[in-house]
C-alpha cells in the first residue's frame, strides 16, 4: 500500500479571502507540513454571524483566483453539499471517507484553539487528526497535546471583518487582499 497524501484542510468563510490567509497557505506548503492544501469554503460558520456573508459561489471564485498560481493549493466547494451548519468533525468524517488515499491535517487559528474544547466533537477531531494552529493576535497557545503543533509563521494582523469595515468606510483594501480579490470587491461593489 502506498503512503497516503498529506492534505492540509484550511476551512473558513473567507469573506473575503485576504493576505493573512494567503500567508498561512504559503507557510504551510513551504514548511513541508503537508503535500497539498485544500481551502474549504464554508457555507457558514457556527461561531460567526451570517451578516454580509457573500454567496458561496462568489467566495469560491474569489479564493480560486487568489490561489490560482500556487502549486499544491486548491479552493474547494466540498462543504457546499454537506448539511448546515458545517461542523468540522462531520466534514472530516465525510471527506476522509470520500478520499481514503489522503491523511487529512486540520488547520485552525489560535483564536479557535482557545475555544476548541467547545467545538462539536472536539475530542473526536483530536483523537483522529493532526492539528496545526496558526498564531493570531491576542491569542495564547500553550501546553499543546500530542498531534497538535503551532505553525511557525509571521503574525499578520488582518481579519475579514476589518476588511469589510474598511470597504464600508470607502477606504482602500488593496494592501490587505490579493489583487484579484480587491478587483472583484471593487467591481461588484461588495460589502457596501
Amino acid at each position: 500500500m502506498s503512503e497516503r497524501i498529506k492534505t492540509a484542510l484550511f476551512g473558513g468563510t473567507f469573506n473575503p479571502f485576504h493576505n493573512g490567509h494567503l500567508a498561512i497557505v504559503k507557510t504551510v506548503i513551504e514548511s513541508g507540513a503537508a503535500d497539498e492544501l485544500w481551502l474549504l469554503i464554508t457555507p457558514c460558520n457556527p461561531w460567526k454571524m451570517k451578516r454580509n456573508l457573500l454567496p458561496n459561489q462568489l467566495r469560491l471564485d474569489m479564493v480560486s483566483k487568489a490561489v490560482c498560481g500556487l502549486e499544491k493549493v486548491t479552493a474547494s466547494d466540498y462543504e457546499f453539499n454537506l448539511p448546515v451548519p458545517s461542523y468540522t468533525a462531520d466534514t472530516l468524517r465525510h471527506i476522509s471517507s470520500d478520499y481514503p488515499d489522503r491523511e487529512f491535517i486540520l488547520i485552525i487559528g489560535a483564536d479557535n484553539w482557545e475555544r476548541f474544547d467547545r467545538w462539536h466533537e472536539s475530542r473526536y477531531i483530536l483523537d483522529n487528526y493532526p492539528v496545526i494552529i496558526y498564531p493570531r493576535t491576542g491569542s495564547k497557545v500553550e501546553n499543546l497535546p500530542p498531534g497538535v503543533t503551532l505553525l511557525d509563521s509571521p503574525l499578520i494582523d488582518i481579519s475579514s471583518a476589518q476588511i469589510v469595515e474598511l470597504v464600508q468606510q470607502g477606504k482602500p483594501i488593496e494592501d490587505l487582499v490579493p489583487a484579484s480579490v480587491a478587483k472583484t470587491v471593487n467591481e461588484l461593489k461588495l460589502f457596501r
